[in-house]
């Protein structure tokens, strides 16, 4: 008779640019104790599933490990699980880069471990209805996603312990119901506890299984878990109990399980993904709100699989720095694939095409489009390793497009899709994006021969977690439990730096305010600037390849005239902004003019980042009030070096954008750029008018030798 079966995916992903030491940590923490473990117990079968990041990175570092693997994979207990190689969450992502991004892995897994993946691991188990459409096409014959996506589409949990088929336009693919309460009790309860719950399934279910599928890093990285599992032996213990079942209980591999079994039959699943990230993405208030319902409804079980968050692209309206990049993305793999028209091309056309389209799929890497317990969004050196490959794909075809000619163009078109026009500028030096609807500012600037992008900022939100961050005084010891259920901040004092942005983070926005402001309102965001100058919608004129002319009525007090326009040099490009206001209202008016510029070079405490003024160097953390001359922000670890002019300007007004976010190891502050003002005091009488001017030269760290 057969036997009831655990089938257990466990996924081990860390993200494109993540740090060094964060890899080796984890390996030795994880990656290789879990293994070892495994190794002791050879009737312990299951799926594993690495990035291709992480592959690469042990390919690299460790390649005896996969010498374990393969051993693993010979006696059949272990099976390689694919996916998108990059790991990004495949919905977001055009179809024809989904199919390449699985093909690559699965080809990935095929030359290192000698047998084709079966089976896909879904990114954060986002799963939308036409997934299958893609899946199916990249070689995959199964998938795991959470029992609330049945759930919510209706299904009993007693009809969780087989699988499934979803299909889209005849495409079909297995699904596996991973059950959220395996989730729960590996590895955070006693092994008994989890033999308990599958007695129960086998003694109802004598034919089917139970799947779970999460991550490695539970297994040894997440906080407390290295002890619990290695130092306490939970892992040892817990397969130990596995195998003491083995009269009823048979610890399987996914291909295994649905190999051997017909489908229940047909699942057709509602856009999900696990219910923590549902709720992630929901906007803060209404976070909250869903909170509330789920304390009213605890009591009753059967409503709740209906009480359902948000879908996981919503992160593109509750984040717009992730919408920003994603359109990036979007634009840059449009780009990329209209190279493949550009027939005959000769050799160096091909490598360069292939490069470029590397370096598009290296920039859908999930982690730095979303937050939610993890850092991902708030990361400053997760989003630069995404807009540094798309920056430098986009370079690639843009060159290739020109055939290595200089060039200098313009575009208008709804670049950010959210159906208002922006104006993108580029160059064989530059990419530069403006939105005349939000201040008339600079949304996105790269510097191409470096692959920087130099705004890369995070508006300061309110986030739902900001309460807890509120409540905590000090540190705190960690408890074991699930990581979405921690609190611990990482410094003291936290709550003093939940200040809030009235705007997002750009450059060139115009702020108009009181002589009665100092320094020191900046760096609180009371500056009480006129919100129709710094923020109203702005009128473009004049687009040319390098310059747009700007205009708003917004304040009838003050009407505003901008022009931004860009230079190449030989050293990089030149920016600037020309501003002109009038005085509408009677009498003068006593103000100060503040043109601000944001600049994010990430590390805030590293020696090699720094400002310079008057032969002085300052950390990136550095906050000042100082006379509005001589000042450059270095980056020698991207070699680059930007020079502020403010001609008649007073003062610079320098200030550290520092957000508060959750990650796994708790709450913790973090430096997302600086915010640069200059400020120009004034006197305005009705009628009359004033005008200044601020530039950026952007050039290479050290310049390069003529």
């Amino acid at each position: 008779m057969a036997k009831f079966q655990l089938v257990l995916l466990i996924h081990a992903h860390q993200p494109v640019g993540n740090f060094e030491d964060v890899f080796e940590r984890s390996y030795r923490c994880c990656y290789l104790p879990f293994v070892e473990v495994l190794e002791r117990h050879p009737t312990v079968h299951i799926g594993l599933h690495f990035s291709g990041p992480l592959l690469e990175w042990i390919e690299r570092a460790h390649p005896e490990y996969f010498d374990r693997l393969r051993a693993l994979c010979r006696n059949g207990q272990l099976e390689m699980i694919g996916g998108g190689f990059y790991e990004p969450v495949l919905i977001s992502i055009p179809p024809q880069d989904r199919i390449e991004q699985l093909r690559r892995l699965a080809d990935y897994i095929e030359k290192h471990f000698e047998a084709r993946p079966r089976g896909a691991w879904l990114t954060e188990r986002v799963w939308e209805p036409q997934i299958p459409s893609s899946l199916k096409p990249g070689g995959v014959e199964y998938t795991l996603v959470d029992d609330n996506h049945f759930l919510a589409a209706g299904f009993e949990p007693e009809q969780l312990f087989g699988c499934y088929t979803a299909e889209d336009l005849c495409h079909t693919v297995k699904l596996l119901p991973g059950l959220k309460m395996l989730r729960y009790l590996i590895p955070f309860r006693d092994a008994s506890e989890t033999t308990h719950f599958l007695r129960g399934a086998a003694h109802a279910h004598p034919s089917g299984f139970a799947a779970m599928g999460d991550d490695l890093e539970k297994f040894g990285v997440w906080p407390g878990t290295h002890a619990h599992c290695y130092g306490n032996c939970w892992l040892e213990n817990f397969f130990r109990t596995l195998e003491a079942c083995n009269e009823w209980l048979e610890v399987s591999t996914p291909g295994n399980a649905i190999a051997g079994r017909a489908p229940l039959g047909r699942a057709d699943l509602p856009a999900a993904s696990y219910t923590e990230m549902m709720e992630w993405v929901l906007p803060t208030a209404a976070r909250n709100r869903y909170h509330a319902l789920l304390e009213e409804f605890s009591s009753r079980p059967e409503a709740m699989p209906f009480l359902r968050g948000g879908v996981w692209r919503s992160f593109f309206a509750k984040y717009y720095e992730s919408n920003l990049m994603h359109k990036k993305m979007l634009r840059v793999s449009e780009k990329v694939k209209n190279l493949a028209h550009h027939e005959p091309c000769d050799k160096a056309f091909a490598r360069a095409r292939a490069e470029a389209g590397k370096l598009l799929l290296s920039g859908q890497c999930n982690d730095a489009y979303w937050h939610g317990v993890f850092g991902g969004l708030y990361s400053p050196h997760l989003r630069t390793a995404v807009w540094r490959p798309l920056v430098q794909a986009e370079a690639i075809a843009d060159q290739l497009e020109h055939r290595g000619r200089d060039y200098a163009e313009a575009a208008t078109f709804d670049f950010d899709a959210d159906g208002r026009d922006e104006i993108y500028f580029t160059s064989d030096k530059y990419a530069a994006l403006v939105t005349p609807d939000d201040g008339g500012t600079l949304c996105a600037l790269d510097f191409r021969p470096c692959g920087a992008t130099l705004i890369n900022s995070l508006k300061r939100r309110p986030e739902a977690y900001h309460s807890a961050v509120k409540k905590l005084a000090g540190h705190h010891p960690l408890s074991l439990d699930s990581i979405d259920e921690q609190r611990h901040a990482k410094e003291e004092g936290l709550d003093r730096w939940l200040n809030y942005d009235r705007w997002r983070r750009h450059s060139f926005r115009v702020l108009l305010f009181g002589q009665g402001k100092n320094y020191e309102d900046c760096a609180v965001v009371s500056l009480d600037e006129d919100a129709a100058v710094a923020g109203g919608r702005y009128r473009a004129s004049d687009v040319s390849h390098n310059q747009v002319k700007l205009a708003s009525d917004a304040s009838p007090d003050w009407p505003i005239r901008k022009v931004l326009s860009f230079a190449s040099t030989n050293e990089g490009f030149n920016v600037a902004c020309g501003l002109n206001l009038r005085r509408n209202a009677p009498g003068t008016a006593s103000v100060y003019v503040g043109l601000e510029v944001v600049i994010n070079f990430l590390a805030p405490s590293a020696p090699d980042r720094y400002f310079e003024m008057q032969g002085q160097r300052f950390p990136l953390r550095w906050g000042a009030a100082v006379p509005a001359v001589d000042l450059r922000v270095v980056d020698e670890w991207q070699h680059i070096s930007v020079k502020f002019d403010a001609p008649r300007a007073r003062d610079f007004w320098i200030t550290p954008t520092e957000t508060v976010s959750e990650s796994e190891d708790g709450f913790e502050r973090i430096y997302q750029g600086s915010q640069i003002i200059a400020i120009w005091p004034i006197d305005l009488g009705a009628g009359a008018e004033w005008s200044g001017q601020m530039s950026l030269q952007v050039s290479q760290f050290p310049k390069d030798p003529v």
